[in-house]
């Protein structure tokens, strides 16, 4: 197993995190429904470096200094909403993921916000429950449509 440590996003970082993305999406092949997410586009590096300079990036670096990940989240009417939680396919299943999603929970309650938010896909077996193990509660259908 890797070493891991997580850290804030640097600009210099903004040209490995594509790659990330992509190398993340590559997971959707296994769902015939969403396997066209694995060729859509990404997050490009200039976005990226403005997601970096003006919102919450946190990276997640291997000991000989690649990043194997990251989690890009913006405040949203005091709660913080995750944009994109990405490990590239070569780091998964280490707890990376798992590692940068508590560090924007605690982000999130060391700024006494209301919540942390996020979209993600419901149907996929690795995916909501992975954020359910965690604390996060998916809203109904019928909640969203009252809010």
């Amino acid at each position: 197993m890797n070493i891991i440590t997580l850290r804030c996003s640097q600009p210099t970082d903004a040209n490995s995190l594509p790659a990330i993305e992509r190398s993340a999406a590559a997971l959707f092949r296994a769902d015939p429904e969403l396997a066209w997410l694995a060729d859509a586009p990404v997050t490009d590096a200039r976005q990226h470096l403005h997601a970096i300079e003006s919102a919450d990036v946190w990276v997640a670096q291997s000991a000989d200094g690649a990043l194997a990940g990251f989690l890009g989240a913006i405040e949203v009417d005091n709660q913080l909403h995750i944009q994109e939680l990405s490990v590239s396919q070569h780091f998964q299943g280490q707890g990376i993921g798992r590692k940068l999603l508590l560090t924007a929970i605690e982000c999130s309650r060391k700024r006494e916000l209301n919540g942390l938010t996020l979209t993600t896909f419901r149907d996929l077996r690795w995916n909501e429950p992975f954020y359910q193990r965690l604390g996060i509660k998916t809203l109904s259908h019928a909640y969203l449509t009252h809010v």
